[in-house]
């Protein structure tokens, strides 16, 4: 009897089971439910760090650092002693130079919540992400750490009517896009020759920390309308290396730098008969003369090796670069050589080689840029440079779709005449 009912005892024990276990659990308690209150506590947790540092039992003060203010007073102000000001100096040597700290930076002190108020943690802000953070506890421990950086995709876009800086300034942009988009387009466009009516659209990365700007990341995708024709340039990455490319998939970099000084304006062209200006003679200005204040950086505009770096008579302060078998170019005027500049250097494109100034035969602070091919003297607005390489081949299927969506951004961007500021996607 009792082997024939063994299979409903079985079905019976399994379900009292069941129930025993059911009635252990509390009413309406839910499994997500103790997940969630996990993860509110951990939130708890990361909302009391501050540094990487749990805050829930110190006290946090942030001040800035006043003007000639060092680590020794601002910590003799806390109550450390003198000693441990030494150790900590003696210790962030392969850390941090203490003699950099810098007037207008920020530091927080973190104290204990007990009656002596006792100083715990002093951390020093290099900048808006980097902290030196100088732990006072049983044993002096110092390290460095890095905020969190946030990144949102912002637009900017407008007409030029005086130059781009004006032009992102005036719409409420941040105006360092303009270098950010010079050097983009430092090949291809000629920002001396920038007309009113070019037109721009960006799409580039604002850094936010702690919920505050902290300047600007990459430009991810860009359009820039000059003389009537549209240049497109889409950030894009290609064995572990990124440069600009266009809708075509062309490099964005060229041989040479349309021009070797930024944000200047042409004082003077290429001619074959000019009135020298001191010497009050017509004879050929085989080069192109660009106003910039004293001190202006100039750039060599191609890889190559300096054949002459010194004074030159009425070409004052000299610097001549042969590129290859074919292009040499000339640097005149120069208040100053960049460091390390001689004869015989060998340089990159974009290093800097001297200094705008208004050394030899000149009436003010300039640069006379001189341009040779095959040693005849050519307008160095008028030479077409060769592009970088463009998109592997192993890559272009890859490339084309990438760009779709970031040009379809770009077209859908407008161009008011009140521009919209600080849009974010």
């Amino acid at each position: 009897m009792i082997k024939k009912r063994l299979p409903e005892i079985l079905l019976l024990v399994i379900a009292l089971l069941l129930l025993l276990f059911i009635g252990l659990r509390p009413v309406g308690e839910n499994v997500y439910d103790i997940d969630s209150d996990l993860d509110e506590k951990m939130d708890s947790v990361q909302q009391n760090l501050l540094y990487g540092i749990v805050v829930d039992s110190l006290i946090a003060e942030r001040h800035q650092v006043e003007n000639r203010q060092n680590l020794s007073e601002i910590l003799s102000q806390l109550g450390v002693d003198m000693k441990t000001i030494d150790l900590l100096a003696k210790k962030s040597v392969d850390i941090f130079d203490v003699r950099k700290i810098r007037s207008g930076n920020y530091y927080s002190v973190l104290s204990g919540k007990d009656s002596s108020r006792s100083l715990q943690y002093f951390v020093y802000e290099k900048n808006a992400t980097d902290y030196v953070v100088y732990d006072l506890r049983d044993s002096v421990r110092i390290y460095t750490g890095k905020k969190q950086v946030e990144r949102k995709l912002k637009q900017a876009s407008g007409v030029i009517d005086n130059s781009l800086w004006m032009s992102m300034k005036e719409g409420g942009f941040n105006p360092f896009l303009a270098i950010r988009l010079s050097e983009i387009y430092a090949w291809v466009i000629d920002f001396y020759a920038i007309e009113k009516g070019d037109q721009y659209k960006v799409i580039y990365e604002q850094l936010y920390v702690d919920d505050e700007p902290a300047g600007l990341g990459r430009i991810k995708a860009s359009w820039f309308k000059h003389m009537g024709e549209p240049f497109y340039a889409f950030y894009f990455v290609q064995d572990s290396t990124g440069d600009y490319f266009d809708v075509e998939a062309n490099s964005l970099r060229r041989t040479f730098l349309k021009a070797p000084l930024r944000f200047s304006r042409i004082s003077s062209g290429f001619s074959h008969s000019r009135l020298h200006p001191i010497l009050r003679i017509r004879r050929p200005h085989h080069g192109v003369d660009y106003a910039a204040p004293t001190g202006t950086p100039v750039h060599a505009i191609g890889d190559g090796k300096i054949i002459k770096a010194s004074y030159s008579g009425g070409a004052g302060n000299y610097v001549k670069i042969k590129h290859n078998g074919t292009y040499t170019t000339g640097y005149m005027h120069l208040s100053k050589y960049g460091n390390g500049i001689k004869t015989g250097k060998y340089v990159k494109q974009g290093d800097i080689i001297g200094y705008v100034g208004s050394t030899g035969l000149s009436t003010g602070p300039h640069l006379d840029f001189r341009f040779y091919r095959n040693g005849s003297p050519v307008n160095p607005l008028k030479v077409e440079s060769p592009p970088a390489e463009p998109v592997d081949s192993n890559n272009l299927e890859r490339y084309y779709e990438f760009i779709k969506d970031w040009r379809k951004k770009l077209d859908n961007i407008a161009i008011p005449e009140q521009m919209e500021t600080d849009k974010t996607f």
